[in-house]
């Protein structure tokens, strides 16, 4: 994974060249108090402080740097200009870095596991917020581990290497991991065991558990759908529907990566982080369309479409979590196509009944610049789940409110007491943006940990 830890550092008053932001509203008042050169350069360029253009200008015998932006502050601000300079040591003229530094750390991602990385050496902001950097480069990490483990293609990311993944993250925090998975994944959790079955050995479906944090901690649970590749079952995609399903793991790469912030701010709770890992294969072993599922509640789900596996999976990873009786469960998933045709890729929609969970992520949300669009649990909708022959659909007929739907048959398997809150996320961004390139990526991931943050850390 990328270190960012060098791009960003305590400002001691080094040599650096510096950056001026503008607005274009406040152009005009610059560039009259402007040098005769620099004005002429200016207008040489047909430079105007639009958002995300820069010019280069000479400045006590240096060279400084111009900026337009959208806004003085915000995390993407500085995104473009990290992507752009050329390498060296920079400071913000009159300015802390702020919230700009999360933009600046992202704008040099690159994912280069099978292509090397640009030439381009480092740029280096420096900051005076010396108590802010560390969380901040631990955001841009958590951001970068989910963009590098959605890029990966499958073949390279199993259930074994996400299962990898977490024995990894539990060294670095000292954390407990376990792993259920064979004839005890069938009796204990038969809907994670019925989606991955038909996938080969060394593919074969688990569930990944993650426990941390001092029992007398208030409990959290984070689960995240871990279907590492889907070809839809025996209801088979199409081939353009499956060129991206390498992503369908976006879910398990959210929840690691909130799972790891919280561990490295230490936050006063006892996590449990839920992974239900597979790969929704096509062989003789597949589950069938009208296969009549056991759960691990004990409901039973007539199987209406292959394709509508991640809800499965889940559905035993929420009972687990709901058994150690937490105050909080937080689930994310690459669930469905309708949230996309609702909403886009670029927001998220929160499902909760909870008041005062959804104000708080709204809240968190909106602090963060990391938006996320509440949905309804419509209970009018609950009817469509009805089976004739067992307690519930996966996947109602006719395709109407499918993101709805699918929310419903999650909240079947969260205890009624429990605080739960479920975010449909995209983890794929269709096409670049300064700091977010084209290709996975973690949206309401630094909303979900502000929410935590703003829960328990003062406890």
């Amino acid at each position: 994974m990328m270190d960012f830890a060098p791009l960003l550092q305590p400002d001691r008053g080094q040599p650096a060249r510096t950056i001026t932001l503008l607005t274009a509203e406040g152009f005009a008042d610059w560039l009259a108090r402007q040098p005769v050169a620099t004005r002429t350069l200016a207008m040489a360029q047909r430079f105007a402080a639009k958002p995300d253009t820069h010019l280069l200008v000479p400045h006590d015998g240096e060279v400084a740097v111009v900026a337009g932006v959208a806004k003085a502050t915000g995390p993407w601000a500085l995104a473009k200009l990290a992507e752009a300079l050329p390498e060296g040591q920079y400071r913000l003229d009159g300015a802390e870095v702020g919230a700009n530094a999360l933009g600046w750390l992202l704008g040099q991602y690159r994912f280069t596991r099978y292509r090397k990385g640009d030439d381009n050496g480092p740029r280096v902001l420096l900051t005076r917020d010396v108590a802010h950097r560390d969380e901040v480069i631990r955001l841009a990490a958590a951001t970068a581990q989910v963009r590098d483990l959605v890029n990966t293609g499958a073949g390279d990311l199993g259930p074994a290497e996400l299962e990898a993944e977490v024995e990894a993250l539990a060294r670095t925090h000292h954390a407990q991991i376990m792993v259920t998975s064979g004839e005890t994944l069938a009796r204990d959790y038969p809907m994670i065991h019925a989606v991955g079955q038909a996938a080969t050995r060394e593919r074969a479906p688990r569930l990944i558990e993650l426990h941390w944090g001092d029992p007398a901690h208030p409990r959290i649970a984070i689960v995240g759908k871990g279907v590492c590749f889907d070809t839809g079952g025996l209801d088979i995609k199409p081939s353009a529907g499956m060129r991206l399903m390498k992503k369908d793991m976006g879910g398990a790469a959210h929840a690691l990566a909130l799972a790891s912030l919280v561990m490295a701010a230490r936050l006063p709770v006892r996590l449990h982080l839920l992974i239900p890992a597979v790969e929704n294969a096509v062989s003789a072993a597949s589950f069938r369309p009208g296969d009549v599922l056991k759960t691990r509640k004990g409901l039973t789900v007539e199987n209406t479409n292959t394709d509508a596996e991640g809800r499965l999976i889940l559905g035993d990873a929420l009972t687990r979590a709901g058994e150690e009786k937490p105050e909080l469960i937080l689930d994310f998933a690459t669930l469905t196509g309708a949230a996309r045709v609702a909403l886009g890729p670029d927001l998220p929609p929160l499902f909760t009944d909870d008041e005062a969970l959804a104000a708080d992520l709204l809240t968190a949300a909106a602090g963060e610049d990391d938006p996320v669009w509440r949905m309804p649990l419509w209970d009018g909708y609950d009817d469509m789940l009805k089976s004739d022959i067992a307690d519930m659909v996966n996947a109602p007929d006719g395709g109407f409110a499918g993101a709805i739907t699918a929310a419903l048959f999650l909240r079947r398997f969260v205890p009624k007491d429990t605080a739960w809150a479920h975010l449909d996320v995209f983890a794929w961004r269709p096409s670049g943006k300064p700091g977010r390139p084209k290709g996975g990526d973690a949206y309401a991931l630094r909303a979900a940990y502000a929410m935590l943050k703003g829960r328990y850390s003062g406890r």
